[in-house]
């Protein structure tokens, strides 16, 4: 199921990375393709908190109430590294965002967080690999 989601989380990211412009300016006249993006970023982050309740349950590192419980328990057994946690809390964030329009929804500051976050994923996708390399 992991593997799954890795695999559905590179898809969307190779999707995004194929029609995200070079220029900001581009990228807020984009119309349907920017919610296209924004719905492929959104979709990748569920992926990760998929996999973080995952190997949460897997582990049997108890039963959190909240998201934030579940990256807390990850970080806290040193399942995963602080670093990633916050990544992953960033992203969660970012999420929440795209997903409720929070206010006045600034194209600008999306437009950085997703040109800036890419690598971020790779990061979680290499942490996760290394748990199920060691857990095998």
């Amino acid at each position: 199921m992991i593997r799954t989601k890795i695999k559905e989380i590179e898809e969307s990211l190779e999707i995004v990375r194929e029609n995200l412009p070079d220029d900001v300016r581009e990228f807020t006249r984009l119309g349907i393709v920017k919610d296209g993006i924004y719905k492929r970023m959104e979709f990748a982050i569920e992926n990760v908190i998929d996999i973080c309740a995952v190997i949460n349950t897997d582990l049997d590192l108890g039963v959190p109430s909240s998201e934030e419980g579940i990256i807390a328990n990850l970080v806290k057994k040193n399942v995963v590294s602080k670093e990633i946690g916050d990544i992953v809390r960033q992203m969660k964030g970012f999420r929440n965002f795209l997903v409720h329009r929070y206010g006045d929804f600034d194209d600008r500051i999306a437009f950085e967080s997703i040109t800036s976050g890419m690598d971020d994923f790779n990061q979680f996708i290499e942490a996760v690999e290394m748990v199920i390399e060691d857990r095998s």
